[in-house]
């Protein structure tokens, strides 16, 4: 693959490091080694699942890589996943289980904001390493001026997926100059996510001209929506844009096209996924939703990727987050070979001392991932600020348009 084309030398060392022994004769890599773990966090049952296995898979496929290319001599990973559900307290309480074990050296996720807020503390705390591969709102890296007093929280939480703060006016600017949409029902699910992008999308498209006709709320796990239906019906908008998860809002647009409401709602990434077309049906027809990147299957380097996943037949969707997955493993794994380089080819014998030189390594990331260049800014955010829109076409996702936010 040419992710890691000039970077991770060959040769095999005996460590007698933290981490746990491996004997075992495993011939990626000659001699005994040691193992590590790189922490999952994601929704990995219920209704988020479809993309929470994405992520859990995508950093499966990168782990399975660096072993058995070799990636870091003398150390071999592997993955511990943990069921969050989308819920914050079993969020905070996964961080906390990983920070407790010795052979952890950084987590990848969660997916969900609402839970990242749970994990901050504990991951800040043991001072290791936290990467989203799908976290938007800008508080996590910003804080909560960030609008006005940009300031990062903790310095050792990363994402490789851009802000909310880019795909809200990526989809307003979509909505309103390339849709031709001028009057917007703005709906959100109240929580961290969904909020502050449905706050984001409706300035957004106030400023550029359109008016947001009115606002409502839902509440996560609703099923009926005839109240909301109602509204929306009544107040001559042509565009529903919907802050949250594909759960609802699937429901959503399939009783509002079924009541003769024919306008597209219009949602962030946390619709895109397949399980958003096979609950809604036919009614999902010219449904929009922004992601981040670009479609990780027109890129050449994710094509290795995509072969392994579909050949490993894991389960999931590895279109939304998986690629984005692959590259915050790998940034933590290269982290991790960063440290051991310099510290004469050995890995620090304290967790606590390994720990913190990779969050100081993960920060200096520049590498070309499958997904495009890998790299953090000062608050932790990704340098890469490609989105896409997607609109549903003959019953898939369908890229209608790619850019650089600003």
């Amino acid at each position: 693959m040419v992710i890691l084309t000039s970077v991770l030398a060959t040769g095999a060392l005996t460590l007698t490091a933290c981490g746990s022994r491996d004997d075992s004769g495993d011939k990626s890599n000659s001699g005994s080694s040691t193992t590590f773990t790189i922490g999952v966090d994601a929704p990995l049952s219920g209704e988020n699942s479809t993309t929470g296995l994405g992520i859990q898979y995508g950093v499966q496929v990168a782990v399975d890589d660096a072993n058995k290319n070799n990636w870091v001599p003398g150390v071999k990973f592997k993955v511990e996943a943990l069921d969050d559900k989308a819920q914050p307290a079993t969020g905070q309480q996964n961080a906390t289980k990983l920070v407790g074990d010795k052979n952890v050296v950084g987590a990848v996720g969660p997916l969900n904001s609402g839970v990242a807020q749970s994990m901050q503390q504990v991951f800040a705390s043991a001072n290791m390493v936290e990467i989203s591969p799908s976290n938007t709102n800008p508080e996590l890296t910003q804080g909560k001026n960030w609008q006005t007093a940009k300031k990062r929280p903790y310095k050792t939480y990363f994402r490789t997926a851009t802000t909310d703060e880019l795909q809200g006016s990526f989809a307003a600017d979509y909505a309103y100059n390339g849709l031709k949409k001028k009057k917007a029902f703005v709906v959100d699910d109240k929580q961290t996510y969904g909020a502050g992008l449905a706050k984001i999308f409706a300035e957004k498209f106030k400023g550029l001209g359109g008016t947001v006709v009115q606002t409502d709320h839902v509440n996560t796990g609703d099923k009926d929506f005839g109240s909301l239906v109602t509204k929306i019906k009544n107040s001559g908008a042509d565009l529903l844009y919907y802050g949250g998860q594909y759960d609802e809002s699937s429901l959503i647009t399939k009783q509002l096209k079924g009541a003769g409401v024919k306008i597209p709602l219009f949602g962030g990434d946390g619709m895109y996924a397949t399980t958003y077309i096979d609950v809604a049906g036919a009614a999902a027809a010219g449904d929009l939703v922004t992601s981040v990147g670009v479609p990780v299957d027109t890129l050449p380097a994710a094509k290795q990727f995509i072969e392994t996943y579909k050949a490993k037949g894991y389960k999931g969707d590895y279109g939304a987050y998986g690629g984005y997955s692959y590259d915050a493993a790998t940034a933590i794994i290269k982290a991790v070979k960063a440290v051991k380089d310099a510290n004469g080819g050995k890995v620090p014998s304290d967790i606590n001392d390994l720990r913190s030189k990779v969050v100081d390594e993960v920060q200096k990331s520049d590498f070309q991932g499958i997904t495009g260049k890998v790299s953090f800014d000062q608050y932790g955010d990704t340098g890469n600020k490609q989105l896409t829109v997607y609109q549903v076409e003959n019953g898939e996702w369908k890229a209608v348009k790619t850019g650089t936010a600003s």
